[in-house]
C-alpha cells in the first residue's frame, strides 16, 4: 500500500484559489444570509458559476462520461472552500452523493451515462433520496421505504432528504417484485411531492419526498444498488470531513481577527492568556482535523483498501472539531456573536447539521471499532 500524500499539489492550490475567488465575489456572509431567508433551495447563479462554468460539478466523473476526470482530492479542496463560505449550493448532494451513486451503477448503460453527464455538466441537479443522517458502513443496503410496482412506478415516502428541494432528478432506492433497485425520478412529475422541512441549517435544506405512482427509470438492480449507495455514502462522508475542516478554519481565523481588534482595559482581548489558550487548543485540533480529512480524501482518490478506516477516523474527529470551533467563535465574539446579523450562527448551524449528516461521530467510532477489531467496552 502506497504512503498517503497529505500535502496539497500545485493544481489543488490553483483550484482552491479559483473557488475562493468565486466565493469571495458571490458568497459573502450578507449574501448567504439573504439566500437563507429567501426560501429558495440554493443560489442558482452561484451554482451555475461553480458547477457548470468552473466545472466543479464534474470533478468526480471521468472525462469519457462528460466530467473533469479528477479525484476526491480535488473535490475535497472544493468542499473545504464551500465550508469556509457556508455556500448555499448543492455540491455535496448532487456532485458527490448523486454522482457517486451513478458511478456505482453500470455506466455503460445509456440512461446512467446520460444522467451522469448531465450532472457533471451542472445543467441538471440530482439528489440521492435517502435520509441525510444515513451513515456508510451499515450492514446491507439502507432499507427501502419506497415500493416499485410491476410497471416501474414508485410509491412511498422518504424524509430528511438533503438536496431534494431544487433538484431536477431524484435517485430513489426502492424494493419491488424485481428486488432492490435504484430508480431515477423526475421531480417535475405531478406524482412527486417535495415538501420542505424546518431544518437547522437553512443553507442545506431538508425535505420529505412523497411518491404516488411516480414514473421511474430503473438504473440498477439488486446486484449493484447496495454497493452503489454505499459508495456514494462513503465518498460523501469522507468529503464532508473537508467541509467541516473549512468551517473550523473560518471560525478560528475570524475569532483570531476579532480578538485582535477588540480591546478591553487598553489591550486586545486576544492577548489575555485564557483566550490565547482556547485559540491555541483550537489550532491544534484544526491541524489534526486537516490531517485526517486529507487522509480520507487521498484514500478515496487512490481507492485504498484503508478507505473505510480513513473515512471513519475523519468523520469521528472533524465533526466535533467543527462544532467546537463554531461554539468558540460564537462565545469569543461576545454579544455580537449571538446576533442574526453576524455570520457566526451560519457556521454553528452548518457544523451542528454536518455533525449528524452521514453518521454521527459516535456511529463512526462504532464502525471504526469493528473495522480494526476493537471490542466495545463491557460493564
Amino acid at each position: 500500500m502506497s504512503t498517503p500524500d497529505l500535502l496539497y499539489t500545485e493544481a489543488e492550490d490553483d483550484l482552491r484559489a479559483a473557488v475562493r475567488s468565486l466565493l469571495t465575489d458571490h458568497c459573502l456572509p450578507a449574501a448567504v444570509l439573504s439566500q437563507a431567508e429567501s426560501g429558495r433551495a440554493y443560489d442558482g447563479a452561484l451554482w451555475r458559476a461553480l458547477g457548470a462554468d468552473m466545472g466543479a460539478a464534474g470533478l468526480l466523473v471521468p472525462d469519457k462520461l462528460g466530467g473533469q476526470g479528477a479525484t476526491a482530492r480535488e473535490a475535497a479542496v472544493v468542499m473545504e472552500e464551500l465550508g469556509r463560505a457556508t455556500a448555499p449550493v448543492p455540491y455535496l448532494t448532487s456532485a458527490v452523493l448523486a454522482a457517486g451513486a451513478l458511478l456505482g451503477c453500470d455506466t455503460g448503460q445509456d440512461a446512467v451515462a446520460r444522467l451522469l453527464g448531465a450532472l457533471a455538466e451542472g445543467r441538471t441537479v440530482g439528489a440521492l433520496a435517502v435520509p441525510l443522517s444515513t451513515a456508510p458502513g451499515a450492514p446491507g443496503a439502507p432499507a427501502a421505504t419506497v415500493r416499485a410496482d410491476g410497471d416501474g412506478a414508485l410509491s412511498g415516502q422518504v424524509s430528511g432528504v438533503a438536496g431534494a428541494a431544487g433538484a431536477d432528478v431524484l435517485l430513489v432506492p426502492a424494493a419491488g417484485a424485481d428486488g432492490y433497485g435504484l430508480y431515477a425520478v423526475e421531480t417535475a412529475e405531478t406524482s412527486v411531492s417535495v415538501e420542505p422541512l424546518t431544518s437547522l441549517d437553512l443553507t442545506r435544506p431538508l425535505a420529505a419526498v412523497t411518491l404516488t405512482g411516480a414514473p421511474a427509470r430503473r438504473l440498477a438492480g439488486d446486484d449493484r444498488t447496495g454497493a452503489a449507495i454505499e459508495r456514494a455514502l462513503l465518498t460523501g462522508a469522507g468529503l464532508l470531513a473537508s467541509e467541516q475542516l473549512g468551517v473550523a478554519e473560518w471560525c478560528l481565523a475570524e475569532t483570531v481577527r476579532h480578538t485582535t481588534e477588540r480591546h478591553q482595559f487598553g489591550r486586545p482581548v486576544g492577548s489575555f492568556q485564557a483566550l490565547k489558550h482556547r485559540m491555541a487548543t483550537l489550532w491544534l485540533e484544526l491541524v489534526q482535523a486537516r490531517a485526517t480529512a486529507r487522509y480520507a480524501a487521498d484514500a478515496l482518490a487512490t481507492d485504498s483498501p484503508d478507505t473505510p478506516v480513513a473515512v471513519a477516523v475523519a468523520q469521528a474527529h472533524c465533526a466535533q472539531v467543527a462544532v467546537h470551533a463554531a461554539e468558540e467563535c460564537v462565545q469569543l465574539h461576545g454579544g455580537i456573536g449571538m446576533t442574526w446579523e453576524h455570520p457566526a450562527h451560519l457556521y454553528l448551524k452548518r457544523a451542528k447539521s454536518d455533525e449528524i449528516a452521514l453518521g454521527t461521530p459516535g456511529r463512526h467510532r462504532q464502525t471504526l471499532a469493528g473495522l480494526v477489531d476493537l471490542a466495545a467496552p463491557t460493564g
